[in-house]
């Protein structure tokens, strides 16, 4: 059986929502913040995507995260929804994380969706994003 196609999608994102909460600090150690955050997707993606991430922030203002997103939209001509499980760094104003789409939560035109990409942004500024995708 051959191995299904693989794809690139690329797109830009604008951050329309990001409200930070502290849930535990330590002195001497990193916080612990959680974020909730609304983004645009623009390009190869288009739609919106919904997420949380958990950070563990410094005092410097760098942070290591996690993250859970939900995007719902299109790639191409295939409309549907997709989760995201994302992990990454920010240091200075530079943010760059790795993802994945969570086998299985692909909806709609998007079923079936595989793949893995990650994003460049610095912080205040539309980011770069890319996923190599396939679908089973």
């Amino acid at each position: 059986m051959p191995d299904n196609p693989k794809y690139r999608a690329t797109a830009t994102t604008e951050v329309k929502t990001y409200v930070p909460a502290t849930f535990d600090e330590l002195a001497g150690g990193p916080a612990l913040v959680e974020v909730q955050i609304i983004e645009r997707f623009t390009g190869d993606i288009e739609g919106e995507g919904v997420g949380r991430a958990i950070q563990a922030k410094r005092g410097d203002g760098s942070a290591t995260f996690v993250a859970i997103e939900r995007v719902r939209g299109a790639i191409g001509d295939r409309h549907g929804t997709f989760v995201l499980q994302i992990r990454g760094t920010i240091l200075g104003k530079e943010m760059q994380a790795e993802w994945f789409v969570v086998p299985g939560s692909g909806t709609g035109a998007l079923a079936g969706l595989r793949g893995e990409g990650g994003f460049e942004a610095q912080l205040g500024n539309h980011g770069s994003v890319w996923l190599d995708y396939s679908f089973e």
